[in-house]
C-alpha cells in the first residue's frame, strides 16, 4: 500500500489556502490585527464575485465600529515631497498616541506603476511604527474603482482602531476631487520656486483646500517659501467664505528638518473642533455618503448598460448611422435607452 507523507510545509500551505471565516475576519480586525485588515482590503480590491460578497458582509459587520476617525486628504504634484511629509506628520501623530493609517489613491499606477507603490519603502520609519499602517492603492484600476475601494478601506481601518486616516493622492486629474469627497480636512502641499505659485495651480484645488502647506522650507529656500506663503494667503482671501466658517490657512514646513509639523497638526485639530461645534463635520459626512450612494448607482447603471450585448451591437449600428448623417446623437441615445429599458 502506498502511503502519503504529510509534511509541515504541506500543512502550512493548506492553512494559507483556506480563507478565514467572516466571523474570524471581523473579530481580528476589531482586535487591531493588521494582517487580517490587509487580507480584508485585498478582498475589497478583488474582482472575484465571491470575494466581493464576503468583503461586503465584513464591511457591514465592521460599520458599527467605524466613523470615529479624522480623515485627512493630502495632495500635491509629484516631487512636492508628499511621502516624506506624510511620514513626518504620521510619526508626529503616533508620538502623540494616535493610530495612523495611510491609504493611497493613484490612478496613474496602471500606466507606470506609479510612485505610490514605492511609499512603503520610502516611509521606512512609519512602516515600522506599530501604531501606523500603510496601504498602497491597487495598480491597474480606474480612478472611480480605486476611490471606491479606498473609501471602503477607510471603514475597515477605523474598525481596526485607527483614529487618523491619511488619504494620499498622486495629484493629477480628477483624483483631488475624489479625495476631497471622502475626507474631513483637505491639505494642499506646495513647494516654492517651482514657477507655479499662483498662475499654474488649478483654481478648483485652491477652492477645495482647507490649508496650503509650503513644503521644503529649509536652507536657502526659506526666503522663497515665506514669499510664497504671503502670495497664497492673499489669494485665499479672494475666495468666498467656506460653509464651515473656516478661513483656510497657509503654513510652511520642512519635512527634512521636521519643522512646522506641530503647527500643522494643531491647525487640523482646531479645524476639526470648529467643524464639530458647528455640526458642519456631521453634515459634510452625510453629504459625502449621499454623493457616494449616487455615484455608485450611476457607475453600476453605466457598467450594466455598456456591458449589455444587445446594446453593444445596437450602439455600433447607431454610430454607423451617425457617420452617414442619418441620425443625431440625441435620437440615437433615446432609442438605445428605450431599447435597454424594455
Amino acid at each position: 500500500m502506498k502511503t502519503t507523507s504529510i509534511t509541515s510545509a504541506n500543512i502550512i500551505k493548506s492553512n494559507r489556502s483556506k480563507s478565514p471565516s467572516i466571523k474570524k475576519f471581523v473579530k481580528e480586525i476589531l482586535a487591531g490585527n493588521v494582517s487580517y485588515l490587509s487580507r480584508a482590503i485585498t478582498l475589497i480590491e478583488s474582482t472575484n464575485k465571491k470575494h466581493q460578497k464576503k468583503a461586503n458582509i465584513i464591511l457591514e459587520q465592521c460599520l458599527p465600529f467605524a466613523n470615529k476617525s479624522v480623515r485627512i486628504g493630502i495632495t500635491g504634484v509629484p516631487g512636492v515631497g508628499k511621502s516624506t511629509f506624510i511620514e513626518v506628520l504620521g510619526k508626529h501623530l503616533t508620538s502623540n498616541h494616535k493610530k495612523v493609517a495611510v491609504l493611497a489613491i493613484d490612478p496613474s499606477s496602471s500606466v507606470n506603476k506609479g510612485s505610490i507603490l514605492g511609499d512603503k519603502t520610502r516611509m521606512e520609519e512609519l512602516v515600522n511604527d506599530k501604531n501606523a499602517y500603510i496601504r498602497p492603492s491597487p495598480s491597474g484600476s480606474s480612478l472611480g474603482g480605486v476611490a471606491r475601494k479606498t473609501r471602503e478601506s477607510i471603514i475597515l481601518c477605523e474598525a481596526a482602531g485607527f483614529d487618523t486616516i491619511i488619504i494620499e493622492t498622486v495629484g493629477v486629474g480628477q483624483s483631488e476631487t475624489m479625495v476631497h469627497s471622502m475626507v474631513d480636512f483637505f491639505l494642499l502641499l506646495k513647494i516654492a520656486g517651482a514657477g507655479d505659485e499662483l498662475q499654474g495651480i488649478k483654481r478648483g484645488i485652491i477652492e477645495m483646500a482647507d490649508a496650503i502647506v509650503i513644503n521644503k522650507s529649509d536652507g536657502e529656500n526659506i526666503k522663497n517659501t515665506n514669499i510664497a506663503k504671503i502670495e497664497f494667503s492673499r489669494a485665499l482671501h479672494l475666495y468666498p467664505p467656506k460653509e464651515s466658517g473656516w478661513q483656510p490657512k497657509v503654513l510652511t514646513a520642512s519635512s527634512l528638518k521636521k519643522t512646522g509639523i506641530d503647527a500643522i497638526s494643531k491647525m487640523i485639530e482646531k479645524y476639526i473642533a470648529l467643524a464639530k461645534e458647528s455640526e458642519f463635520f456631521s453634515t459634510k459626512r452625510n453629504n459625502q455618503n449621499t454623493f457616494w450612494l449616487q455615484s455608485t448607482i450611476e457607475q453600476n447603471l453605466h457598467d450594466s448598460f455598456f456591458k449589455n450585448k444587445m446594446i453593444s451591437i445596437a450602439l455600433q449600428q447607431e454610430i454607423e448611422l451617425l457617420k452617414n448623417g442619418k441620425t443625431t446623437p440625441f435620437i440615437s441615445a433615446k432609442k438605445l435607452l428605450k431599447s435597454y429599458n424594455e
